[in-house]
Formats: C-alpha cells, structure tokens, sequence
C-alpha cells in the first residue's frame, strides 16, 4: 500500500522561528531515500516554501496557496491551478470601499506577481511585504484599478478586524474565505481564494497523481480542517488550535519537538 504523507508548514513542521529542525530534514531525507511518499500542503508560496524547507530533498509537486496550485517542486511547473473568475467585481468594490488596500496575486502576463498599491499598506502589510523584500513578485502599483490587471488567484488583506470581518462575513458562501489571527503576529488575516480551492481538493489530486492508496496529513491550523476531514488519517501536532483538534484521528508532539518527524519513524515501517 502506497501512502502520501502531506504537511502543512508553518506551526507543524516548521519551528516558531520559522526554521525546519536538523532531526527533522535529516528523517524526511532519509525516509525519501527508501521510497516513502513526502509532500509539504501550505498556504505559502513555492517561493517561501523552497526558502524555509531548504533543508529537506522534497522531489514530490507541493501544495501551495492553501491549494490554488500544485506545483513541480523542481521545475516550479504549474501542474494544476484554480483562478478566479469574472464573479469578484463586488468583491473588490466592497474591499476598495471599506478602505482595504490588499496583496493580490496574479500571472500577468505570464509571470507571477504580488500587487499592491504602493502607499497604501496597513503596517500589517508593511511587515508583510518587508519580509520579502528582494522578492522579484513584488508588484507596486499606482491604483487599485491596477490590482484587478491579469490571472488573479489569491488575495491577502491585512488589517484591523472591524475592518476585515464585515467582508469575511459577506462573502464566506461565494469564496473560500480564511479569516483568523497571524500565526507569528497579532494582525489579523484574510486570505480569500476561489470556492473550490482547498488544500483538501489539491491533497486528493496530487494523491491520485502519484497513485497512492492512502493518505496521511499533519496540520495545527482551522485551514486545515477540511484537510482532516478528507485524510485516511489525520495527525495534529500537540500545538493545535482547539478548533481542528476534534477532527483529528491520532495525535504527535509540538513542531518544536518534531512531532512530525516523530509520528513518521514511529508509523512508516
């Protein structure tokens, strides 16, 4: 039986600091090695995602965009991918409207871009955007007009909550909306994507890509629910959020104690 072990990164695989552990690279480099099936499920981009997991010799496509893409993890190929469609003009003039200045991803032209109008970021954003500086998806635009330019696929709003959650409210039935507190921050997130984009959906097509009979998922985020709820098996590192914990079928220590790492020695021979 061929099983696809997927993770979710940022609180289940990586550390606090944003970093992948010795122990941690070291066992999945060597449980890749003898043929196991190892994947990362994330809502970063394969840009960040190649940054922090450096360490670890991931061959497989990955989930990224919290599942918009599945992604060569290699070439960067696009293997599979779910853009939005004309159906987010009220969206955007509710977002310009209540004064939302968000990043918006998009191909223009062929080519990945983060929008955003340059001075108009909330300091939610500013943090968000030092991050990356260097970037070369870093996309400053003169307009909110400008935003709306190509194949959009995700959109990240970063502000106060009276601001964002009136929006999440409104449109959480016509998209999928993640509406929560920043992992390594206190500002809030909304990240709104097209309806079928999940990381669940992306997680049962890459399995069928690679042919797998079963499948195993590591998270610690509510974006990982509907993952849980579609996995033959569903691992909650010991740090979870309260609200994906009941969907969860066994559970692993912190990911500052390798939790991930841990379940797969224990439970892959």
């Amino acid at each position: 039986m061929k099983t696809l072990y997927l993770s979710d990164l940022d609180g289940t695989l990586l550390k606090n600091d944003e970093t992948v552990s010795d122990f941690t690279a070291n066992t999945i480099n060597e449980i890749t090695q003898k043929g196991i099936y190892f994947s990362f499920a994330t809502a970063r981009s394969l840009n960040t995602t190649k940054k922090v997991t450096s360490k670890i010799k991931c061959r497989l496509p990955v989930i990224v965009y919290n599942g918009a893409f599945i992604m060569d993890n290699v070439s960067g190929e696009i293997l599979y991918g779910n853009y939005f469609d004309y159906n987010t003009n009220r969206l955007f003039k509710d977002i310009e409207k209540n004064c939302i200045f968000p990043v918006v991803y998009s191909f223009i032209e062929g080519v990945e871009k983060l929008s955003f109008v340059e001075g108009k970021s909330s300091q939610g954003q500013k943090l968000y955007l030092k991050s990356r500086e260097g970037d070369k998806r870093i996309n400053p635009v003169k307009s909110f007009e400008d935003l709306l330019k190509g194949n959009k696929f995700y959109i990240t709003c970063i502000d106060d909550e009276n601001k964002l959650k009136p929006i999440y409210n409104k449109y959480k039935d016509d998209f999928n909306c993640l509406y929560q507190k920043d992992y390594y921050s206190d500002y809030y997130w909304l990240e709104i994507m097209p309806k079928n984009t999940t990381k669940a959906f992306a997680a049962l097509k890459l399995k069928e890509m690679l042919n797998c009979d079963r499948l195993v998922v590591f998270g610690d985020e509510i974006n990982d629910i509907e993952l849980f709820k579609i996995a033959d098996e569903a691992v909650a590192v010991a740090n979870a959020k309260p609200e994906l914990t009941p969907f969860a079928t066994v559970f692993t220590e912190s990911n500052e104690n390798d939790g991930v790492a841990k379940y797969i020695i224990k439970n892959s021979r």
